[in-house]
C-alpha cells in the first residue's frame, strides 16, 4: 500500500508535517536485503521520541547489522491521527512508509506510565488487535521494552514479548530468532517458546508461575554499541544535540529512585573511548551542542580529564558542551566548562536535613550553600530547584523548610552581590512509590493530601520575592502510582479508558481524570487499593523479576530510612546490594 502517496498532499493541513516525512540526515539504507525487520515505536510525539537515547542506540545497532533493518514510528499528534482515520490509512514507518502490519516485529519503548494509553492509540491506528490472544500468524510480534518493564503486569496482555532490562544484546538475540523462524517456517507459538529461554525475555503466554525472569545487563559496556552517526532531526526536538553516555547505573542510592537501583551494576566507559565517540558523533552530525549524559553525570570517575579533552577538540568549532544531571556535590565539572550555562539546576529533593537523610540524598545544608555560593561568585543569577512532596515520614515542617531554604539562598545572593536580580524556579513533584526501591512498600498520600500540601507550599513561597513555583498534577501522580505498582487487572482498565478517549495522558491539557475514574469503576477496581501501603511479606506483581538487587537489601535500606541513617555511595565501597555479581560494578575500572 502506498500510504504516503495517498497522504502527502494532505500533510500541510496538520501541525508540523515534518514529524511524518522521515528522510533525516544519516538515515540508513532500509531497502537492503534483510533477514528480519522491526519498526521501533515510541508512544509519544516525534520531538520527544527523537530525543530518546535508548531508541537511538537500538535503531543504530540493528541497522549496522547486515541481517536486520529497523525503522521508526512515533505517536501522531491528534490532527494527524484524525487524518489517517479520515482517509482510511494505517499508521506507517518513517523510513519506507510501510504499514506497521508489514513488519516482522513492532517494538514499543515504554519510558513512563502515562504512555500506556498511547500504546493502544498506535496499535489502533495500525490496525493491530490490542491483545496478544487476538493476534494470529498474520500479525507481527509485538514487543515491549524500556524502564516501565520493571513491572510489566498492567500492560502484559498487549504484548507477545516483553524485554526486561537493557535491550542491546537481548533485542539482537530476538531478531536472530525471528529471522530463524522465518527461514525455517516456525509458527508464532514456536518462536515465543524459544524466546522465553533468552535472558531478560518475558513471554506472558508461556510464563510459569514462580519462575524468575532475570533482567538483561550489558556486561562489556566499554565496547558496547554506541551510535556515532545519529539521525539529525527534521525539526527542533526536545534535546536537539549529540549525546555522550558516560556510564550506566548510579552510586548514590537515593531511596526513592527506581533508575538508580534498576540499572545497577554501575559500568563506565573510559575517557579515551568517550573522546572517540564524541569526535565521531559530532563530525557525523554537525550538532552544535554535546550533552554528557548519565543518571548523575558529575560522578563520572574521570570527569575533569574528559571535559578537558573534549573541550580541546571542540575549541573553535562553535560547539557547546552541556552537563545535565549533576548532584550538588559535583558541580566542579559544570564550573569548568568554557561556556556558562544560563542557569544552574539543583535537586535537594527535601527541605529539611532530616528528610534528606531519610531518602539518602547524602547532601548537607553546607553542601547546598557552598554550591550556590560558588555559582553566585561566577555570575549565575538564576537557579532551578527540584523537590519532592509526600515522601515517607514527611511533615508540614519539612515542607515549610523548602520555603526557608529558598529564602536563605536568596538572602545569601543579596549579601554576596548587593543586588536582588536572583530568580529561583521551584519545582515540586509528588512522591510515587516505585518498584525495586526501598520505598516500594510505602503508601502514596491521598489526592486530597497532595492538594493540601501543594497549597501549603505555594502560600509559603508567595512571601519570597523572585520565586516561580510549579508542581506536578495530583491526579496524574495518582495514576502513575497505580500503574507503577499495578497488576494484570489493569489491562482492561487501559482498554476502557482508551475507548473513552484517553490518550496523550502525559500532556496536562489532554489528561482526562474523569475518563480514568469511569474506566476503573466499570472494571470494578478502586485506585486506592493500588496506592495503599503493602506488607513486606506479601507477593508483589513484579516479584517474578530478578533485578539482581536483593529484597533483603531493599528492606535493610527501608529500615535505615525510618531511623534516619544514610548509606555511603557505592564509590566509597560495596554496600552489598547484590548487583555486583555476574556483572562487576564499575566494570573493573576502579
Amino acid at each position: 500500500m502506498d500510504v504516503f502517496g495517498k497522504l502527502k498532499e494532505s500533510l500541510l493541513s496538520v501541525e508540523k508535517p515534518a514529524r511524518y516525512t522521515g528522510g533525516e540526515y544519516n538515515t540508513p539504507d532500509v531497502y537492503k536485503k534483510r533477514k528480519a525487520d522491526i519498526c521501533i515505536c515510541f508512544p509519544d510525539i516525534y520531538e520527544i521520541g527523537m530525543s530518546n537515547l535508548g531508541i537511538s542506540i537500538l535503531y543504530g545497532m540493528l541497522n549496522d547489522n547486515p541481517d536486520f533493518v529497523a525503522e521508526r514510528c512515533f505517536a501522531p499528534w491528534h490532527d494527524m491521527g484524525e487524518l489517517l482515520k479520515k482517509k482510511g490509512l494505517p499508521l506507517y514507518s518513517l523510513e519506507s512508509k510501510r504499514p506497521l502490519t508489514e513488519f516482522d516485529a513492532v517494538g514499543f519503548s515504554i519510558q513512563y506510565e502515562l504512555l500506556y494509553s498511547n500504546i493502544l492509540y498506535m496499535l489502533d491506528l495500525a490496525g493491530i488487535p490490542f491483545t496478544a490472544k487476538d493476534r494470529g500468524e498474520e500479525y507481527p510480534f509485538i514487543i515491549a521494552g524500556g524502564p516501565c518493564t520493571v513491572n510489566p503486569e498492567p500492560f502484559r496482555d498487549f504484548f507477545d514479548i516483553i524485554q526486561i532490562g537493557e535491550g542491546e544484546e537481548m533485542l539482537t538475540s530476538l531478531m536472530n530468532l525471528i529471522a530463524e523462524g522465518k527461514e525455517k517456517g516456525f509458527s508464532k507459538e514456536e518462536v515465543l517458546k524459544r524466546a522465553a529461554t533468552i535472558e531478560g525475555v518475558y513471554v506472558p503466554r508461556f510464563h510459569e508461575v514462580g519462575k524468575k525472569v532475570r533482567k538483561a545487563v550489558v556486561k562489556d559496556f566499554e565496547n558496547s554499541y554506541y551510535p556515532v552517526k545519529p539521525l539529525v532531526p527534521n525539526i527542533e526536538i526536545v534535546h536537539d544535540r549529540a549525546v555522550l553516555e558516560l556510564y550506566r547505573g548510579c552510586a548514590s542510592g537515593c531511596r526513592f529512585c527506581q533508575a538508580g537501583f534498576y540499572y545497577r551494576a554501575i559500568r563506565e566507559r573510559s575517557p579515551e573511548k568517550l573522546l572517540s565517540l564524541a569526535v565521531r558523533s559530532l563530525e557525523n552530525s554537525g550538532f552544535d551542542e554535546m550533552s554528557m549524559a548519565s543518571l548523575s553525570t558529575g560522578d563520572y570517575y574521570k570527569l575533569m580529564p574528559l571535559i578537558s579533552s573534549v573541550s580541546d577538540y571542540i575549541k573553535d568549532k562553535h560547539v557547546n558542551l552541556a552537563l545535565p544531571s549533576l548532584r550538588l556535590s559535583s558541580f566542579e565539572g559544570a564550573f569548568a566548562l568554557n561556556t556558562r550555562m544560563n542557569s544552574l539546576t539543583f535537586a535537594p529533593e527535601a527541605g529539611s536535613q532530616r528528610l534528606r537523610d531519610v531518602i539518602n540524598k547524602n547532601i548537607t545544608e553546607d553542601d547546598i550553600f557552598d554550591s550556590v555560593s560558588d555559582a553566585f561568585d561566577r555570575g549565575y543569577d538564576h537557579l532551578k530547584l527540584y523537590f519532592m512532596m509526600g515522601l515517607p515520614t514527611e511533615t508540614d515542617e519539612d515542607i515549610l523548610e523548602i520555603c526557608r531554604l529558598v529564602k536563605d539562598i536568596r538572602e545569601l545572593y543579596i549579601k554576596k552581590t548587593g543586588n536582588k536580580r536572583l530568580t529561583v524556579s521551584v519545582s515540586c513533584s509528588v512522591f510515587i512509590p516505585k518498584p525495586v526501591t526501598p520505598f516500594q512498600w510505602e503508601e502514596q498520600i491521598s489526592l486530597e493530601e497532595m492538594l493540601r500540601r501543594q497549597n501549603l507550599l505555594r502560600n509559603a513561597l508567595r512571601t519570597v520575592k523572585g520565586v516561580a513555583f510549579s508542581w506536578h498534577g495530583a491526579e496524574t501522580s495518582v495514576l502513575e502510582a497505580v500503574f507503577a505498582r499495578g497488576d494484570e487487572k489493569l489491562g482492561p482498565v487501559i482498554s476502557s479508558a482508551y475507548g473513552k478517549g484517553a490518550k496523550f495522558d502525559g500532556w496536562s491539557e489532554h489528561f482526562r481524570w474523569d475518563v480514568w475514574q469511569e474506566a476503573f469503576s466499570e472494571n470494578g477496581l478502586d485506585m486506592r487499593d493500588y496506592v495503599r501501603a503493602r506488607d513486606t511479606d506479601q507477593t508483589l506483581p513484579w516479584d517474578f523479576i530478578d533485578t539482581t538487587v536483593r529484597k533483603e537489601y531493599l528492606l535493610k535500606e527501608r529500615e535505615k530510612a525510618y531511623n534516619g541513617i544514610t548509606t555511603r555511595s557505592c564509590r566509597e565501597g560495596c554496600n552489598g546490594c547484590g548487583a555486583n555479581g555476574s556483572v562487576k560494578c564499575f566494570g573493573g575500572v576502579l
